[in-house]
């Protein structure tokens, strides 16, 4: 059993208050609050060792190159990564992504070509990939999900073909909780010839990765969502497709010798991460990776279950309540709306209360589209929720229906 109080201890935030009531933070979908550890650990880098890393040879820039790249292994095992080499450091999931779009991209996708992406995706795991079939003449295929929010995957087949070269798709969607069945999408795109590139923002979050074993191509990540700071993403790539994937950016530490009439790159991973990297970001995001690891993975996604639990059915005995995502095994995130209440109106109800919870669109507009919606509501659980707190967000609901309804 995990001890949720002493870990809602290391997090200095949890403890305030807005507008004169204790905090629920219940927007972690968004960002993570950050354990004192990480804060520690960022704060001891800019007063001690600040330093540019893999430039110096001084003893500053030494200790910061260091503890960079132990930064990497560390990821590079939290995500079940065969090599240390394999980890990207970018400035989010949305860099990641479109770091493959680009890169890789260009290197393989031509006119006539086709790009598999879920419906259930965030923005940032459709837009790279909509602009790149406009600058190659390429197509985009959706793969829909049903009204409970699961995946077609019995259509999947007749949307590959011997010209599909990418399906995108996330490990668990950042508006309905769906965690989709990866090994499937994954056997049949493998099937076809084509690659899977998989948004891992809230898989990694909950219920982690073994990429591994789970076959896929590329896996991105933010680390803010992580319990890590912001500004600093992950991209995991097979060995042999970095390898082989022209430079995004270019600049310095990303190049092996450069003169006017030729430029040589540096092996990966360097070759993906041009000018500063954001080492401070890095080195935090291990720290946050070192805190998870100290938790039993079968704990964490217990507590969190039950959270979801509690909330949902608490949420659904208010008149006229919809939750949007009903399939099974679903994360811990709780999107709905009450009939003839604004999901605005709501969440700055709730937002007096002194419950953070996300209102809108939530960077997925076709997910709304589906529903025929304009927003939602979403609460997203984290770690340190607790159920007092899924209480508190279900009273703070009938509360608000009450005045709004008035």
């Amino acid at each position: 059993m995990l001890d949720i109080e002493k870990i809602r201890g290391e997090f200095p935030i949890l403890s305030r208050k807005v507008y004169g009531r204790p905090l629920v933070y219940l927007d972690s979908g968004a960002t993570a609050q950050k354990p004192q550890q990480v804060i520690e650990a960022t704060d001891r880098l800019y007063r001690e060792l600040n330093a540019n890393i893999h430039r110096g040879v001084h003893y500053l820039s030494e200790q910061a190159t260091e503890l960079y790249e132990s930064a990497r292994s560390r990821i590079a095992g939290f995500i079940g990564a065969t090599s240390p080499e394999e980890v990207i450091f970018t400035s989010g999931a949305t860099a990641s992504l479109n770091t493959v779009a680009y890169a890789w991209g260009d290197m393989a996708v031509r006119a006539g070509d086709n790009i598999v992406v879920s419906e259930l995706e965030h923005h940032s795991n459709i837009v790279p990939w909509q602009m790149l079939a406009e600058r190659k003449g390429a197509e985009i295929r959706v793969l829909p999900f049903d009204e409970a929010g699961a995946l077609r995957l019995d259509l999947l087949p007749s949307l590959l073909d011997e010209r599909t070269r990418a399906v995108a798709v996330t490990q668990a969607s950042n508006t309905l909780g769906t965690r989709p069945d990866l090994r499937a999408v994954i056997a049949a795109a493998h099937a076809a010839g084509a690659i899977v590139v998989v948004d891992g923002c809230q898989g990694a979050v909950h219920g982690g990765v073994n990429v591994a074993e789970l076959d896929c191509d590329f896996y991105a990540f933010s680390g803010h969502k992580l319990y890590g700071p912001t500004g600093i993403g992950v991209l995991w790539g097979r060995r042999e497709l970095l390898e082989a994937m022209p430079p995004f950016l270019g600049g310095g530490d990303m190049v092996d010798r450069v003169t006017f009439r030729k430029t040589t790159y540096a092996p990966v991973p360097l070759k993906f991460e041009a000018g500063t990297a954001n080492f401070v970001g890095a080195i935090g995001l291990a720290e946050a990776v070192r805190f998870l690891q100290r938790f039993d993975p079968a704990g964490i996604e217990a507590h969190e279950e039950a959270l979801l639990r509690r909330a949902a059915e608490r949420l659904e005995r208010i008149e006229g309540l919809r939750i949007y995502g009903t399939t099974p095994g679903k994360c811990a995130i709780l999107s709905f709306n009450v009939a003839g209440v604004h999901a605005y109106d709501l969440g700055m109800i709730l937002d007096k209360l002194g419950i953070a919870v996300r209102t809108g669109q939530h960077c997925a507009e076709p997910v709304m589209d589906h529903y025929g919606v304009q927003s939602m509501c979403r609460a997203s659980f984290a770690l340190y929720n607790t159920l007092s707190e899924a209480d508190a967000l279900a009273d703070g609901v009938e509360r608000a229906v009450k005045m709004l309804r008035s």
